[in-house]
């Protein structure tokens, strides 16, 4: 009986310290998975246009010839809305297109809205990275059924 108490006491020692280990690496793991959420969770500065460069849901620029809005519409298209350049916005758009779409460039944040319209290809480009600090920050490109380039123009700002 004795013996048949020791080895019991012995395994009820090598269990508590099974427990005891067992736990402090449980809490060990918890605590770094707390930790390494933590880091990750921070935005990256590699991915910009999903993180620290936000879309915004309506812009307004302004080109040699045309003032361009872009708003984001409540099924997550984008609508396009152009005047001649000189025009308010206020009047009647000369062109409206639907169900546009934004195309991530890359890991840098650039990014372009695509419409189509009767066979053209209306892309307004936004440059977030460029060779060149007097680089317009967007860029109008039409192109025709042939997929020629018929329009390139650079647009700024006018209301974000």
């Amino acid at each position: 009986m004795a013996l048949y108490l020791m080895v019991f006491e012995q395994l009820t020692n090598n269990h508590y310290n099974m427990i005891k280990y067992f736990l402090l690496g449980a809490f060990s793991l918890a605590q770094f998975s707390f930790v390494s959420a933590k880091e990750t969770s921070e935005p990256s500065k590699s991915i910009t246009y999903n993180v620290s460069q936000q879309v915004p849901k309506t812009v307004i620029i302004k080109t040699k010839k045309f003032k361009i809005r872009i708003d984001k519409q409540p099924n997550g298209r984008y609508l396009y809305q152009s005047w001649n350049a000189n025009a308010k916005i206020t009047a009647k758009p000369s062109m409206i297109i639907s169900d546009g779409e934004l195309i991530p460039d890359g890991s840098g944040g650039n990014y372009y809205f695509n419409f189509n319209n009767e066979g053209h290809s209306y892309q307004v480009w936004r440059n977030y990275l460029t060779d060149s600090a007097k680089k317009a920050p967007y860029t109008l490109v039409v192109t025709d059924t042939n997929d020629r380039e018929i329009v390139r123009q650079d647009g700024y700002v006018v209301k974000n």
